[in-house]
């Protein structure tokens, strides 16, 4: 049997529901009389890593491909030692296909492809062993998408295509959640109702009133009879004690439901600043810094706004219309039904209008927060910005921004304008059909003007009121959606969980351990089978090439992200047994672009320890070659550091990191490329300073130039997310393997580097 064979020309097959449609004619028309396709993969990139399409397909007789840029098609059929191996590299996937001879093909791919890769993979696994064994596969019934009834895979348990589409639009019912934050102050607003409905009921005083002072003085007076002054002085004295308490009443509730409402806004922002604190890495690396900082800020203050002021005016115009209701029924039941004419109408609008409300205005919040993007990406980059001179790019690019936000806006205010004026004029048409069935009513004598005037007031009232209820749809429905933002927040479970029953951690000997350690970010594999121990008080330097793992295997050891296979052990313990925070307590780290916060240079060094001494401080800045550089600074070290360490220099800000590893005393120092963004006479102050650190404590370094790492113990090499080599210098050097490779080849950029500068 030959190697390679070409396709045999047959009446094509039913289109298999694993084939890319647009391939279904090509590949059809080539399959033998009853071979189907029962996985395939469009890969992407040629040889050269260039953008072209090519098919591999798995089928019951082999393996069969197109490769990208080619035209002709090959085919392995299952024979033994035939084996396809999947891997992925620096954001590249592989499928390579191998016999007991060697390769017989590549084929690479853009990592979008990658759980496709996996699958086919295995189904080509599993058919080779069903052809050598005889015995047969178990193929799962098709199944189907019960939305859109696309076929899908048999270890898919969801749609692609819906989970791409499926959003879920903000509930006016999300505002309910926040009674999580207003159960503490469930006393007060109890009191802020007790006084709501004491301040609407002496609302509803004055109206009354009227009828009174219309029937029993200013007609008969009209009609030539003489004023009782002692009446009109106790209608008086009513009117102005009704308006007097209505407005005690009135400030003294405002005063505490808006205290109330502050209080939960305040809380709701702590709340959720707290958990995105405690969030893993893997949920920023999906966020932008300027939407959730408008979630948080004027998200929360939108929610506090509608507390304070929407909600009640909503809570008292409910409480007068049940009360006017209750009024204009008792003095006249025929006319209060035909009051209450206009009010169907407004429901079904306001039944309508909500919901594109409320999908318009979670629209508007998530434009918004491409316009606080466009901000939070600029304004700490200004220093790039102006370097690069693209300030008219950045003004374009939020100008741009700016102009979505204002386009989704006015979409949303073509609804709002419409509805809002409907309302108003519904409401005077129900106050023209009051008057005038009011005025027949009068003219055959069965009400009074009086009984007609105090009607007409508190249908005002009414009417009033309902357009107020009305313009509330569009406030809440912008709270519903705020509030809708913030608890997908709060509902996000960290990826990196704390454990039910913590083990304790006050002493540790630094003994780390990897046990088949593997790592997957997304579809693409990072690390895989990593076994690795490293001993209390070893220097253990990682190396490899960029993209090999050694950042993501340093964090997972800090915990930043868990691991998908495998454990990590301290002292024999797994990390996850750990408190989170009681674990990196005891882990130093030094990171290749030192961040520093907005203060002073002391606060900076003892951000691990707030409550450090002065001294200790300083202490800890002599050991990192730190002191002199700060002496000279004009404050010493109240010296403020701008944001982001601006003012000082990229070696000034190494060593105030640290000295703020030193100060925490940590029993285990992580240092990520410490050294690499600095020039050679920085590079030797800290390394001295980095000599001082690595005493008695386990070290795991990364570092860019090998010629740092000499002093390290053990050295580890990594490629493509495994372990390739270990052991000293001068061990690795005389194997002649990877790092002697590494070595030579940063030691040729050196010579090169040195010859150009001659």
């Amino acid at each position: 049997m030959t190697t390679e064979q070409p396709f045999a020309a047959a009446a094509a097959p039913a289109p298999s529901a694993f084939l890319p449609e647009h391939w279904q004619d090509e590949v059809g028309k080539n399959l033998a009389s009853g071979e189907n396709v029962l996985s395939s993969i469009e890969v992407d990139l040629d040889a050269r890593l260039r953008f072209t399409k090519g098919l591999i397909v798995v089928t019951g007789r082999g393996l069969r491909a197109r490769a990208p840029g080619e035209a002709d098609w090959r085919e392995w059929r299952y024979r033994p030692g035939l084996a396809l191996v999947h891997h992925d590299h620096a954001g590249v996937g592989h499928l390579e296909l191998f016999d007991g001879q060697g390769r017989l093909a590549a084929w690479r791919f853009t990592l979008g492809q990658n759980l496709q890769a996996i699958r086919l993979a295995d189904q080509f696994r599993e058919q080779l062993e069903s052809h050598l064994t005889g015995r047969p596969v178990h193929v799962p019934e098709q199944q189907v998408c019960p939305s859109c009834k696309a076929p899908l895979a048999p270890d898919q348990d969801e749609c692609p295509i819906c989970t791409k589409v499926i959003h879920t639009p903000p509930s006016t019912w999300t505002l309910f959640r926040l009674w999580r934050f207003a159960h503490p102050y469930r006393g007060q607003l109890l009191l802020g109702f007790i006084l709501m409905l004491l301040s609407t009921a002496a609302h509803m005083i004055p109206p009354y009133l009227t009828m009174p002072l219309m029937d029993n003085v200013l007609i008969p007076y009209q009609n030539g009879m003489r004023i009782d002054p002692m009446l009109v002085v106790l209608y008086m004295a009513g009117l102005l004690g009704s308006a007097v308490l209505a407005w005690l009443l009135g400030w003294w509730k405002t005063y505490v439901l808006a205290l109330v409402s502050e209080r939960m806004g305040a809380d709701l922002r702590s709340a959720t600043y707290e958990h995105l604190l405690k969030l893993s890495l893997e949920f920023f690396g999906g966020k932008r810094t300027g939407d959730l900082m408008s979630r948080i800020g004027s998200g929360s203050d939108r929610i506090c706004v509608f507390l304070s002021l929407h909600l009640l005016d909503f809570a008292s115009d409910v409480l007068m219309i049940i009360m006017t209701g209750i009024i204009l029924c008792s003095i006249n039941p025929w006319l209060a039904v035909i009051t209450l004419v206009p009010l169907p109408f407004i429901a079904w609008m306001i039944h309508v209008v909500r919901d594109r409300l409320r999908t318009g205005f979670e629209k508007i919040d998530r434009v918004w927060g491409e316009v606080t993007n466009v901000l939070a990406d600029t304004i700490p980059g200004i220093r790039v910005v102006k370097a690069f001179a693209q300030e008219k790019r950045e003004a374009n690019r939020f100008r741009e921004a700016n102009k979505h936000n204002l386009a989704v806006n006015d979409k949303l205010n073509k609804v709002w304008s419409l509805f809002s004026p409907t309302v108003s004029f519904l409401t005077e048409l129900g106050l023209l059909v009051v008057w005038c069935y009011g005025i027949w009513q009068v003219s055959t004598g069965e009400i009074t003007v009086g009984v007609l005037t105090a009607f007409i007031a508190y249908s005002s009232r009414f009417y009033g009121r309902l357009d107020s209820m009305s313009r509330i749809v569009s406030v809440t429905q912008k709270s519903a959606s705020a509030a809708k933002r913030i608890f997908d927040i709060l509902d996000h479970v960290s990826s990196v969980p704390e454990p039910v029953n913590p083990v304790e951690l006050d002493r540790i000997e630094g003994r780390i351990e990897l046990r088949e350690v593997g790592f997957r970010y997304g579809n693409r594999a990072v690390n895989r089978s990593i076994s690795l121990t490293i001993k209390p008080g070893e220097f253990v330097g990682l190396v490899g090439h960029s993209g090999s793992g050694k950042s993501t295997l340093v964090n997972l050891i800090c915990r930043f992200y868990d691991v998908s296979e495998g454990a990590i052990l301290l002292d024999g313990v797994d990390i996850r047994a750990f408190a989170v925070s009681d674990y990196r307590r005891h882990i130093g780290l030094v990171l290749q672009e030192p961040f520093l916060f907005f203060g002073t240079i002391a606060e900076n060094i003892a951000y691990g320890r707030p409550g450090a001494r002065r001294d200790e401080i300083i202490a800890a800045a002599r050991a990192a070659h730190a002191h002199e550089f700060i002496l000279r600074l004009p404050q010493g070290y109240d010296s403020m550091v701008g944001e982001r360490g601006q003012g000082l220099s990229g070696g000034e800000r190494q060593r105030i990191s640290i000295a703020r590893a030193l100060l925490i005393d940590p029993r285990i120092l992580i240092m990520d490329e410490a050294t690499s963004s600095v020039d050679s006479e920085t590079e030797k102050e800290i390394q001295k300073a980095l000599d001082n650190l690595v005493q008695g404590r386990t070290t795991i370094a990364i570092a860019h130039r090998l010629s740092t790492l000499h002093r390290a113990d053990r050295l580890v090499v990594l490629d493509r997310g495994v372990v390739v080599e270990q052991g000293s210098h001068d061990e690795l050097m005389a194997r002649g393997g990877a790092y002697f490779r590494l070595y030579e080849a940063q030691a040729r950029n050196v010579d090169t580097d040195m010859d150009d500068g001659d």
